[in-house]
């Protein structure tokens, strides 16, 4: 199993898009990851979100706020989902502060070591800190093609593209690729296995 010992975050909130989420649960364990949802729990210890297509809940856990920079360190990977999490996510209370799930991936690119894989209209959650991403290559959203240039990123036309430790991948539709994609990243960073 190519990722033992390797720990994925994956952030959640409610309209996730079911296919793409469930398969992460299942694709990334398959090769020996521990995956962990993350989101913003309000005070809740746990809370239940519902999916978009078909109103499926999913029960989160753990959140991203609790997790100091040694934890952070421990993950592999963070990966902000398709569709209108990343929306969701990216909500403030204080208008003069960047969300907390944004100060979350800040933190998360500060670390190299750390793959950030981006899919679909994920961007939206890096729109408050664009010099994470200015200058540097990625695929997003037809939809998000002026908020990404905005930001200064340099658009490639692919389904998937890797620019060092940034994966994005077009839709929700290229999961399956942009999972692979995460998985040979990691294997290849650490090919001897074991969190980074």
């Amino acid at each position: 199993m190519l990722l033992s010992g390797h720990r994925i975050a994956i952030l959640m909130e409610s309209d996730y898009f079911e296919p793409e989420i469930f398969y992460y649960k299942q694709r990334f364990p398959e090769e020996g990851a521990e995956v962990h949802f993350l989101s913003r729990l309000w005070g809740h210890d746990r809370l239940t979100f519902k999916g978009h297509e078909y109103g499926l809940p999913f029960e989160v856990h753990e959140s991203f706020e609790d997790i100091d920079d040694s934890t952070l360190r421990g993950y592999s990977a963070v990966i902000v989902p398709s569709g209108i999490v990343a929306d969701r996510l990216r909500y403030t209370e204080n208008p003069k502060a960047i969300p907390p799930a944004t100060a979350f991936l800040r933190r998360a690119f500060a670390h190299r070591n750390i793959v950030k894989g981006i899919i679909c209209h994920g961007m939206w959650l890096a729109a408050p800190i664009p010099e994470s991403v200015r200058g540097r290559r990625a695929v997003v959203h037809n939809n998000l093609l002026g908020d990404f240039a905005n930001m200064g990123g340099k658009f490639v036309d692919q389904d998937v593209v890797v620019d060092g430790d940034l994966i994005t991948a077009r839709t929700a539709e290229d999961a399956n690729r942009f999972a692979r994609t995460v998985i040979d990243q990691i294997a290849a960073r650490n090919p001897a296995g074991g969190r980074p």
